[in-house]
């Protein structure tokens, strides 16, 4: 069988028909060729994703926005038809449904409770900013404001809850088969008007043309709606070079440094913690100690001080977090920088303080010597 392989992985060289003898022969699977290029993809997708939060709340909206489209056209509407009912539910549904589309684009927003707690705090060492809050705060709103627009284009260009919300207030002079009614006669046809299998308006040509009144009247103002929609964000993308650039481009900076240092932040804690309930745990499992390290804690303890940072009590930990809240540090790094190229000038090298490097020195300084002797 084995002077048969080389034959095999030539053919797999033709075609996918030798691809499979190849493999066959080998007694290996078959390999997929486009699999690991896939989840590459999928991987730095994710990463991209997980790294820029702007990116994560736009397709947010964006979810929003179809799940609103979605919602409405499998939603089943159905008009009361009661002349005191009609205009509560038609508004309603057109106007309560944003309501929670507004609520949940802000709930879902991490941004949102990166900038109250940037309005909220106190003052502390580090000053705050109103131009970013306003431009966190103006992004905000914008992103949350998509989702509920969707849903009111899209009710008014259907049409249905402004037939329902105002039949009952169309003048019932202006359509021929309602003016031999009395006026209660009137309001209750005119209230039946969005119900089409009513016996009493179902087949009536009046009711298809308040009907069509009504709906011309909700489209327009739906298209209106829109046009306008496109027209401001034509003029905020467009205008946006006239005004100053410099301070925008401050203001988003910094809107990014607040939603960044808060990610770090509760990253630095959350590892913390981590190192912290691992030491809790060894000191309270004392005489299982090397067992413990064998099956899941393998962090020596050196490290493990190194990275807890002296912060080792309960109290050094809410102090260290109200510290945070109340006394942020200033955004000023450059004593920090110079302590850090002050450190590492007067720490010696790692290899240094070694017994390996150590007795290596002079039998470098003895072939040197010799190498000299020789030369002279």
């Amino acid at each position: 069988m084995h002077h048969h392989l080389p034959h095999a992985c030539k053919a797999a060289e033709r075609g996918r028909k030798g691809d499979r003898l190849c493999w066959a022969a080998q007694g290996l699977p078959r390999r997929r060729i486009g699999q690991k290029s896939t989840m590459d993809r999928f991987r730095m997708i994710f990463q991209y994703f997980q790294s820029n939060s702007e990116s994560v709340m736009n397709g947010i909206c964006g979810l929003l926005a179809l799940a609103s489209i979605k919602i409405y056209t499998s939603f089943d509407f159905s008009c009361p038809c009661l002349h005191q009912y009609n205009m509560a539910y038609g508004l309603g549904i057109l106007f309560v449904p944003p309501i929670a589309f507004f609520l949940c684009g802000l709930i879902l927003n991490r941004q949102s409770l990166v900038m109250l707690d940037e309005w909220r705090r106190p003052q502390g060492r580090r000053r705050k900013d109103p131009a970013v809050i306003r431009y966190m705060c103006s992004s905000i709103m914008q992103r949350a404001m998509v989702a509920p627009a969707v849903w009111i284009v899209v009710a008014l260009l259907d049409g249905k809850c402004l037939i329902c919300a105002f039949s009952g207030s169309v003048d019932p002079e202006k359509f021929p088969g309602f003016t031999n009614a009395t006026a209660e006669q009137a309001q209750e046809l005119l209230a039946k008007v969005p119900c089409k299998e009513d016996e009493l308006v179902g087949s009536s040509t009046s009711r298809r043309a308040v009907s069509r009144y009504l709906r011309c009247w909700s489209q327009a103002l739906g298209w209106s709606i829109l046009l306008m929609l496109i027209i401001a964000a034509f003029l905020a993308r467009w205008l946006r070079p006239c005004f100053n650039q410099a301070a925008l481009l401050q203001t988003r900076h910094w809107s990014n440094y607040i939603d960044i240092e808060q990610k770090i932040f509760e990253e630095t804690c959350c590892e913390h913690s981590r190192l912290f309930a691992h030491k809790c745990i060894l000191h309270f499992f004392e005489s299982m100690r090397e067992e413990i390290r064998q099956h899941s804690f393998d962090l020596p303890k050196e490290e493990e001080e190194d990275l807890l940072r002296g912060i080792t009590h309960q109290d050094q930990v809410n102090k260290l977090l109200k510290t945070w809240y109340y006394e942020k540090p200033p955004l000023d790094v450059s004593q920090a920088t110079q302590r850090h190229h002050l450190g590492r000038e007067r720490s010696p090298p790692r290899w240094a303080g070694s017994p390996h490097a150590q007795s290596k020195l002079p039998q470098q300084t003895n072939h040197k010597n010799q190498t000299k002797a020789i030369s002279q």
